[in-house]
């Protein structure tokens, strides 16, 4: 199935009153939302209006976005709606209420409480808790996706006009990547050490995080990763993770045309693809090079 015949097929996918489900349900995803959304808006850029209609109009009242409609409280999935408004340049305010959410957000480690118990009583797990990125959700400690993600949408927002606010929080996760990185290279889903023992990264945290790093000096820690993500890439069998790799890949300057045709044969007709975030970052990686790049970081 072609790349056209793949969009109708996750927009056919859409739900009636707008926006994607993860597996076909009526509950709207944000995550699946946003990914759709930053695929369809490639083809169609007369849906912009529509998209910032839609995210302005499930956007909850402190300006964050729930991860499902119908929760009360703000989630990561904020960085993707902000990034998905950054996509068509949205002029409503609806990306400056996003990015403030994010501004004001961040993993318990922020709070000094958490900062001293970690530094003292609890050594477990092994990291500067000075350095705290983002959470799931609020309360919750910092994790490596969505801080990546967290710090795409504000250096995406903010590239032409970057406040000390917003400079000084992008600073603030990207030391935290760079401090939770495995020992060899790559990410985990949020921290390195346990209980003395390192962990080993992940496919999809190290190709997120490296996205968020994009335009950081060439340290030895994105080095190791990327050598890492670059090798492991070949053997990668999961739609999503491929796609990940993919998209994080391009902006390297890596190859990756034989990865993208090995994902277009996994994929198939894309209808056993049952999880529409999957599909829709399987077909964002599969336009890599044919559009403009939805994570690129531009300065």
């Amino acid at each position: 199935m072609s790349n056209p015949d793949l969009l109708e097929e996750l927009r056919g996918r859409e739900l009636r009153g707008g926006g994607w489900s993860f597996f076909g349900s009526r509950q709207v995803s944000l995550e699946a939302t946003s990914l759709a959304s930053l695929c369809l808006l490639a083809e169609r850029p007369s849906g912009a209006l529509r998209l910032g209609k839609l995210l302005s109009d499930l956007q909850l009242a402190d300006g964050g976005w729930p991860s499902f409609i119908g929760d009360r409280e703000s989630s990561w999935t904020t960085a993707l709606a902000v990034c998905a408004l950054n996509s068509v340049n949205d002029p409503s305010n609806a990306r400056k209420r996003g990015e403030s959410w994010l501004l004001r957000t961040k993993g318990r480690e922020g709070h000094w409480l958490w900062r001293w118990k970690f530094k003292t009583a609890d050594r477990n797990v092994q990291f500067d808790p000075d350095k705290y990125g983002w959470p799931w959700t609020s309360g919750s400690a910092s994790w490596v996706i969505p801080t990546a993600f967290s710090i795409i949408a504000i250096k995406q927002f903010t590239a032409c006009n970057r406040s000390e606010a917003s400079e000084k929080r992008i600073h603030l996760g990207v030391e935290m990547l760079l401090d939770r990185a495995c020992v060899g290279g790559g990410w985990n889903s949020g921290n390195s050490v346990v209980y003395g023992v390192p962990l080993r990264p992940h496919i999809e945290a190290t190709a997120i995080a490296l996205l968020a790093l994009q335009d950081e000096r060439r340290s030895e820690v994105i080095q190791r990763s990327l050598a890492w993500l670059d090798k492991e890439a070949p053997g990668v069998v999961s739609v999503s993770s491929l796609a990940w790799c993919i998209l994080t890949l391009f902006v390297y300057q890596e190859s990756i045309e034989p990865l993208k045709n090995k994902l277009a044969t996994i994929m198939g007709d894309g209808r056993d693809i049952r999880n529409n975030a999957t599909l829709a970052t399987a077909l964002l990686a599969l336009k890599c090079g044919e559009m403009i790049h939805p994570f690129v970081v531009l300065r």
